[in-house]
This record gives C-alpha cells, structure tokens and sequence, in this order.
C-alpha cells in the first residue's frame, strides 16, 4: 500500500514562498495523495498567527487543488497533541498508512504519536515572521484587501483592555493627588494601560503613577477594587475598558504633571462627593471615586472595631 504524505505546518504567510513550494513539490512528487494539517491557535488575530485556518486553507488550495487540508488545534500537552494528530489522520483516512513531513524548525522534536518522521533540509531562507513583519504595515488599494480587514477585525474576540488608576494619599489621607488631561478640563484618577512588560498589575500602576506624577516615592500600592470604565473612545465598541484601583501613600517627592496629564493637583478627601456633584470629576471615574470611599469606610471600621 502507497503511504500518504502528511505536511504538519502551520504556512502563517500571506502568500506560499518558494521554500513552501519547494517542499509541496518534494512531498507531491513521492506520493499520489497529500494531506496538510494545520495548526491551529486558541488565540485570533496576532502578530504570529494572524491568518485563521480558513484564509490559509483556500491560500493552499488556489496552489494545489487537490491537496486535502485539515484542521488541528494546537495543546499544552506535546504527548496529547501527538495523539490528537494520529486520531484525526486515522479517522480520516482509515486502514491507510502515513509518513509525517517537517522542516527543521517544525513539530518534529515535539512529536511522540509513532507514525514514521522525514525532516525536509531547509531549502531557502525565506521565514514567515520577517515576512509578516516586512508586510505588517503595508497598505494595498484593493477591495479584497479591505474586505480582509474587515473579516479580520469582525472574527475577533471582543476584548477587555486591562488598565490601572491610582489614588495617591498624604497627610493620613486626608489629601489626594487628581491630575487633569491635555483635552480635559475634570479631574481624575492618575493611570493608564497595563503594558505586556509588567509583571503584575502593582507594578503597571507603580509605573504609570512615576509617568504621570513624576519622581515621587510611595508606599507599597492595596487593592481598592476593579470596575468597567465607561470611556469614551470604547462607548460605542464592543471592547471594553475594565481597570484594576489601586491606593498608595506619598512618602517624599512632589508630584509634577508628565505624560499625557497637563496638572496634577492635591485635593482633600472629604470633597470627593461634592466634587462628583459638581460636575469637577471626570464622569467616568465616578465609579472609582465610590469604590474609594467604601474602602476607606470599610477601614475605619475595621479600626474602630480593633480599638474597642
């Protein structure tokens, strides 16, 4: 019986380049039937997967009809992988014999699953990530381009944005340190996006807050809550904001407006809520403010209770 060849890939390229081809070639010309399998990401839409199963599934069969292309999704697991991929061949194409394809940097180190490996020697030094990244910027004058945007953006989860705002305290909070924006006549919370560097939402408030508010030094940041911000540039999207409420007290240093705040400014405590009531607050940050001040009632409390 003629073995079938199966190519596991994952061809995350907007077009085949000549080291694909030339592999499609080898593996054609030493078997009547060919089967790529291709791995498929639990994440849409990234820089190192950008292409869905489907926009790369009709890429291979515009090139080679009758080629048979299949889906695989990628595991934590390598050993269950490898039994994934030896259940989907054999239910497949029953009773038939396989000899699995890859390139050198491919999924044969990973594999366990028993079916016979061939590594295919590197043809070319074509690699789809400096491919995707010479092409990640370019914008083509066409319909189908635009109707792949399109389908891009609409085949994407929704997402929640993770940022962090910060109140700062002094004087035994009986201050608080607002900062006013560029475009922005109220006042609000220091804070901004979580970026992939930090290490955990502490340290992305610790350094938004030095990005704002300047050289100051503060006490280690306490959780004061999480809530839904109703920002205006996400009103009318799917995606939301969703920020993490951090507290911390002011040890040394004066604070000075930096980045995207045009002043920072101290403030007593005890007029949060009229300043709520008098429009002075930024609108979206009343919910943060409400947060505050049940957390600092929940600790005199807790104070008042130990003391009795």
């Amino acid at each position: 019986m003629t073995s079938t060849g199966i190519i596991v890939a994952r061809f995350q390229t907007p077009y085949l380049h000549d080291g694909h081809r030339h592999l499609l070639e080898q593996i054609k010309a030493k078997h009547h039937k060919v089967v790529i399998v291709l791995g498929v990401s639990p994440v849409k839409g990234t820089k190192r997967n950008p292409f869905d199963f489907y926009t790369r599934e009709k890429m291979i069969k515009a090139a080679y009809p009758d080629f048979i292309v299949l889906p695989l999704p990628d595991h934590p697991s390598d050993e269950t992988w490898s039994l994934k991929l030896n259940e989907l061949l054999q239910q497949s194409f029953p009773n038939e014999e396989f000899i699995l394809y890859g390139g050198r940097s491919s999924f044969i180190p990973f594999y366990s699953g028993g079916i016979p490996v061939e590594e295919l020697p590197e043809q070319s030094d074509h690699s789809s990530t400096t491919i995707r990244s010479e092409y990640g910027d370019k914008v083509l004058d066409s319909e189908d381009f635009r109707l792949g945007v399109n389908y891009a953006c609409h085949n994407m989860y929704s997402k929640v944005y993770p940022t962090v705002d910060i109140a700062v305290f002094r004087d035994h909070k009986k201050n608080i340190l607002l900062g006013r924006k560029k475009q922005g006549k109220k006042w609000r919370f220091p804070g901004g996006f979580a970026d992939v560097t930090d290490s955990d939402f502490e340290s992305a408030a610790k350094r938004e807050l030095l990005e704002e508010c300047g050289a100051i030094e503060v006490s280690d940041m306490w959780y004061v809550g999480s809530a839904k911000i109703d920002d205006w540039r996400y009103r009318n999207e799917e995606d939301k904001i969703v920020t993490m409420f951090f507290a911390t007290d002011l040890v040394f240093g004066q604070a000075t407006a930096n980045d995207d705040l045009l002043e920072v400014r101290w403030f007593e405590t005890n007029e949060l809520e009229d300043m709520m009531q008098n429009d002075i607050i930024a609108a979206e940050h009343f919910v943060l403010v409400d947060l505050l001040l049940k957390n600092l009632i929940r600790k005199e409390n807790k104070l008042m209770t130990q003391s009795i």
